[in-house]
């Protein structure tokens, strides 16, 4: 008799024991509940308080009402499990996979870590022939194609390596600056050839060098730069390698994209660049699968394509499994964490929580997509949807490229992929500068219905949600050797930058038509999902015993976000770092961001992409002296901050005895220290606006008392 041999899964999921975290949450609940009730009662009951309780009783339902939804997220943690030597006995034939990458601006991101991380990318353990690199240059820099140029020459010798001696780390900059991570083959030969690279690595960084300090000659392959403005120039698109070798030491193709723009055509900003890089992939390769990051975040484990897949392929149903989403990690992180920005404790709790309920949200770098998810697709809609579609409905939805439209078809229709179908890529370049062109997406649904999401600086999290909200679920996965990692902003301006544009984000989503109660209540994105999306002295006297409440819940609270911390391995100074970085972001970026969601919808102004400034990889240099100080620039969004300094050293220097001053400005201790060593270099209107500020509220505090 014949036994029913059953296949192991490619990945397991399993719930996280979390019970002490679910006893500390109930505890905060309770003191909430019990301060709120005591407010309540204190009102209604007593008549006593008055208008300020009644702003403080706003004020705490308000924060009442946000740690829910954010707690509610973690009650349910779920870790995924996959087992990649499964999948390559599983599937006999891999699919192919295009990888993005996107780059706006070739100063504040250097083509260094450009370079590193499409390297790290095209050394992946994947068939080379199933991957293929596309690389997005907003900036429309010379300097960036030519140091992809200089990279594609590398990558023939810096591919085979990696692959024949099993290098962990496949970006050449963390690789050959960190001795722990060489092969531990001790060979002759091994040393002999890690000795070549090294130099060879040495001197392509030397070329790029080189190559940003002198202007170019823009002719040959450089011609098309020759007229090309950042903000005004045709599409351009190059072929930099196209492999037609056989075997696994060849190279992936790589493909240089800089799309059409033009002074009074929106460009969408990152959506936009997406939505062409899913375009022109879709002329050449046209992979069921995408992969995105951004261009410093390097490709840390060779084997991230194949847990991606066991994800993918190894979900009974699709609609599981719209996109995967793995964590950011960074390399080098500041001891203690002093910027608040390395999210290792927000990633742990609230992504692995809400990996249990609809699935994380799409981080916009280390995300794995179905490209028929991004194409519009509902996971209730039949498999040869494509099919039914005619011609003139696919081009009203995806532009009039009728090869284009045929490609889409195909992907829609879940019709298998075959490479020979396909020309050579070279001879598909006429055809992808027009779905490159500016013009290309009117009166289509790009960045509306299908593609990234138009509407937010936030783009990656408005397409999350749209994906969510048409039934598909998403997996977070945290694989045990870090699967991508990028560097962290350091600096006090280029952090406050990156909240503001993430507040800023966040808020035109909560604003838009788009937003996830809306979602929740007319599509099918779950309720505690949209809970996620969703994120004077009014104590009482000493001596009243209802003191203890609002103390109790303080203790509490942060009792509960210490112990986060120190589960995930984190110092206690980290936890009080990261508090103090809240409270500075909730008052500058958080705010700022607010005011331009406000002018935005006035019609006053319109929202703006703000790049994160990259640090310029040293890699064969010592550390920054200055790393982990809070420095100040000319931004104006250290106006409100300073400002409060200000009003706390006022209140301070009048009310000496006043421990609740003294306990605001202890949050704030790390602007004063640095402030006064940069006086001479704030502009004088700041320093002007943030002084007049601060004496008026002092003058109205002393009036109040």
């Amino acid at each position: 008799m014949a036994t029913n041999h059953v296949a192991p899964p490619l990945f397991e999921r399993i719930p996280a024991k979390n019970t002490l975290h679910r006893v500390l949450i109930l505890v905060v609940l309770f003191f909430f509940i019990s301060l709120i009730g005591y407010r309540l009662f204190s009102l209604a009951v007593l008549r006593r308080g008055g208008l300020p309780w009644l702003l403080a009783l706003f004020c705490e339902s308000c924060f009442c009402f946000v740690w829910i939804c954010s707690t509610s997220t973690k009650w349910n943690a779920v870790d995924h499990i996959t087992f990649p030597d499964r999948l390559l006995h599983r599937v006999p034939e891999l699919p192919p996979v295009d990888l993005f990458v996107t780059t706006a601006d070739a100063v504040l991101e250097p083509p260094i870590i450009t370079v590193n991380t499409v390297l790290s990318l095209l050394a992946l353990d994947y068939p080379v022939e199933k991957l293929a690199c596309y690389v997005s240059d907003d900036g429309c820099s010379p300097l960036t194609f030519h140091s992809l140029l200089e990279a594609s020459k590398f990558a023939k010798l810096w591919v085979p390596f990696c692959k024949k001696y099993g290098v962990q780390v496949r970006a050449p900059f963390r690789y050959f600056s960190d001795q722990s991570l060489t092969s531990g083959d001790d060979s002759s030969q091994f040393r002999q050839e890690w000795q070549k690279m090294k130099e060879e690595y040495k001197l392509l960084c030397q070329q790029i060098q080189n190559a940003s300090q002198k202007r170019f000659d823009l002719t040959g392959e450089f011609a098309d730069f020759a007229d090309a403005e950042r903000k005004n120039h045709p599409s351009i698109i190059k072929v930099i390698w196209e492999n037609t070798e056989a075997g696994e030491d060849g190279v992936p193709h790589l493909v240089y994209i800089s799309r059409e723009k033009r002074p009074n055509c929106p460009h969408h900003y990152k959506a936009g660049a997406m939505n062409v890089l899913s375009r022109v992939s879709g002329m050449m390769t046209n992979a069921p699968f995408i992969l995105n990051v951004d261009c410093d975040m390097f490709a840390n484990n060779p084997q991230v394509v194949l847990h991606a897949m066991c994800l993918l392929l190894g979900s009974k149903n699709e609609r599981d499994c719209g996109f995967v989403q793995f964590p950011q990690k960074f390399y080098d992180g500041l001891k203690d964490d002093p910027f608040g920005n390395q999210l290792i404790a927000l990633q742990y709790f609230f992504s692995r929580g809400v990996a249990g309920l609809q699935g994380p949200l799409c981080g916009g770098t280390g995300s794995f997509h179905r490209r028929k998810v991004i194409y519009g697709l509902s996971p209730n809609e039949s498999q040869i949807y494509g099919k039914k579609l005619i011609d003139e409905k696919l081009q009203k939805q995806f532009g009039k490229s009728l090869r284009f439209c045929e490609a889409a078809a195909s992907i829609l229709s879940g019709s298998r992929y075959k490479a020979d179908s396909f020309p050579s890529l070279s001879s598909t370049i006429a055809a992808t500068i027009h779905v490159a062109s500016c013009s290309y997406e009117y009166n289509s649904s790009w960045g509306k219905e299908l593609g990234w999401m138009y509407g937010s600086t936030a783009e990656d999290v408005l397409t999350g949600l749209r994906i969510h909200s048409k039934g598909w679920r998403s997996i977070y996965l945290d694989t045990n050797s870090a699967a991508f990692l990028g560097s962290a902003p350091t600096g006090g301006s280029a952090v406050l930058t990156q909240y503001k544009r993430w507040a800023t984000g966040f808020m035109e989503i909560m604003f838009s038509n788009c937003s996830p109660l809306k979602a929740t209540l007319t599509e099918k994105l779950e309720f505690r999902s949209c809970l996620f999306y969703l994120n004077s002295s009014f104590l009482p006297k000493v001596e009243d015993p209802a003191i203890l409440i609002p103390v109790a819940l303080f203790i509490s609270y942060n009792v509960t976000s210490m112990w986060e911390f120190n589960h995930v391995g984190q110092s206690t100074r980290a936890w009080w770092n990261n508090e103090k970085m809240r409270k500075i972001t909730s008052t500058s970026s958080w705010f700022f961001g607010f005011l331009a969601v406000i002018l935005k919808l006035l019609r006053v102004s319109q929202t703006v992409f703000e790049i994160t400034p990259k640090d310029q990889l040293e890699v064969f240099e010592g550390k920054k002296t200055d790393a982990g100080r809070f420095t100040f620039d000319e931004s104006p969004i250290f106006i409100s901050d300073t400002t409060i300094v200000f009003l706390n050293l006022t209140a301070l220097a009048i009310f000496s005895l006043s421990t609740s001053t003294k306990w605001n400005a202890v949050d704030y201790i790390t602007f004063p220290d640095r402030l006064l060593q940069r006086v001479p270099e704030i502009p004088p209107v700041d320093m002007f606006v943030t002084t007049a500020e601060a004496v008026c509220w002092g003058k109205i505090g002393v009036r109040t008392e």
